[in-house]
């Protein structure tokens, strides 16, 4: 699977997944740095690149504003950290196929997670 890297998102995961054999693209020092929400999610869609974020607001609407997209990952902790949000990441990676990522946003909470539409 490829993985966009939100810039609030620790740079640290691209190697827990690229040791997993993911590809891992991040804006982070690029021409696209500090895009606005709707173009980065525009990128990693052009790229089928499923978006790594702890921005919320995008659980909120994905699902809402597109029926098909390659997926999103919201990792929203109350006192978020390095370790705490790569510890959620490795949680879900271990859990949850590689298929049921496409069309589908998972929410990573403390204790909890969602995903809409709901895993069947």
């Amino acid at each position: 699977m490829t993985f966009l890297l939100d810039e609030n998102f620790p740079k640290a995961a691209a190697g827990l997944l690229e040791e997993a054999g993911h590809q891992v693209l991040d804006v982070r020092g690029t021409a696209d740095e500090g895009i606005e929400d709707p173009s980065l999610f525009s990128k990693a869609q052009s790229h089928g690149a499923v978006l790594l974020t702890t921005d919320r607001d995008f659980f909120h609407t994905v699902p809402h504003l597109f029926s098909s997209h390659a997926g999103v990952v919201v990792i929203a902790l109350r006192q978020p950290n390095r370790n705490a949000i790569l510890s959620r990441l490795q949680w879900l990676l271990e859990r949850v196929d590689e298929s049921a990522f496409e069309n589908r946003c998972f929410q990573l909470r403390d204790r909890t997670w969602v995903t809409f539409p709901p895993l069947a």
